[in-house]
């Protein structure tokens, strides 16, 4: 049998499906193993390129593999569907990874540490738990609005109507409305303590980077972004510049462009959705606090500038771009914002 040069890999629970070519992509290998089977023959196989799918647990068998020298590369699942064959099943999936990877045009998924997926877990739990903690605070609103109690909108607000559940004197809460009220308030309650719990535990996976501590200096980003953003780019030379950075996060005009004439619509909302949101949410915030004219920065006048032709909601999007590609500077070029430089970056000292 010829060597290995490349092998296509799609991973399961229990059964993982090998396609393999040799240099001049001859089929030399088409094996199904066990998960327990995968790591005792990858060990004993020369080290060759092998292609992944980005999906649940590639990142650890990423680093299993690479553990036996071998170049192991993720791809985007959307980015493998186009080399699918026919009909869908494991082996035809192993093929198509097979040549996705490769592809010289093709854009592959940074391996992560376990470090930096922990750091994730923590937003991943910690958005869990604010969706729960809203659809909570919009049953007991709903709830009370039947009895014609109405509190103002916000998470905050919220407290007075807990405290109507707990006063057995509040007139116009029936008893039986109480009994189905306090399991919903006490799960709210103990909800937002979970997350100030999470927060906390960001804040000191924040503390321990520094990456993530010159990411938090850019206007719009804080620990939260900060984190998040310096656990999704574990390399951010992947990308070719801020540009390309910005757009894989969405944050570009998507362009239905045909017949030589260009056309930009909303942006494409392509990329990690979670990130995006936190970055947009943050430029919000930080044009909130620019649009004040009271600080004199080269992103402030920038903003405030476009504040006069357009619309609060476009602007802010304009600036979660540039936010983004700020960034991708300070990420790439290990350098310190400096609100006072054009270039947005300055090397660390």
């Amino acid at each position: 049998m010829s060597e290995i040069a490349t092998v296509g890999l799609d991973i399961a629970k229990n059964v993982f499906q090998l396609h393999g070519v040799d240099r001049s992509g001859k089929i030399v290998l088409r094996k199904a193993l066990r998960r327990s089977q995968v790591p005792g023959f990858f060990s004993t196989l020369s080290p060759c390129l092998i292609g992944l799918e980005a999906c649940a647990t590639a990142h650890h068998w990423a680093r299993t593999l690479m553990a036996f020298g071998h170049d192991v590369r993720l791809i985007p699942p959307a980015y493998v569907k186009p080399y699918l064959r026919r009909q869908k099943n494991d082996a035809a999936d192993a093929a198509a990874i097979c040549e996705a990877v490769t592809r010289p045009s093709m854009r592959f998924v940074p391996v992560k540490s376990p470090q930096q997926q922990s750091t994730l877990m923590l937003h991943g739990a910690r958005d869990l738990l604010i969706g729960q903690r809203t659809a909570l605070i919009n049953a007991l609103r709903g709830h009370f609005a039947e009895l014609g109690i109405v509190a103002a909108q916000g998470a905050r607000n919220t407290r007075q109507l807990i405290a109507l559940i707990h006063d057995a004197t509040s007139p116009g809460l029936p008893v039986t409305a109480r009994v189905a009220l306090q399991p919903l308030a006490a799960m709210l309650v103990e909800i937002e303590a979970q997350i100030a719990k999470l927060d906390k535990a960001i804040l000191a996976a924040h503390r321990s980077d520094p990456v993530s501590m010159r990411l938090a200096s850019i206007p719009g980003i804080g620990p939260i972004v900060a984190s998040c953003l310096s656990a999704s780019v574990p390399d951010p030379s992947l990308f070719h510049g801020s540009r390309e950075f910005a757009a894989y996060l969405g944050l570009v005009p998507r362009q239905p462009s045909t017949g030589g004439k260009p056309r930009l619509g909303s942006i494409s909302k392509m990329g990690n959705r979670h990130l995006r949101k936190l970055l947009v949410v943050g430029a919000h915030a930080a044009l909130y606090s620019l649009k004040s004219g009271k600080t004199r920065t080269p992103l402030a006048d920038w903003a405030r500038s476009l504040l006069v032709k357009k619309p609060f909601k476009v602007v802010a999007i304009a600036l979660a771009n540039k936010i983004a590609r700020i960034a991708w500077a300070v990420m790439a070029r290990s350098t310190a914002y400096e609100p006072g430089n054009k270039g947005a970056a300055a090397p660390a000292v």
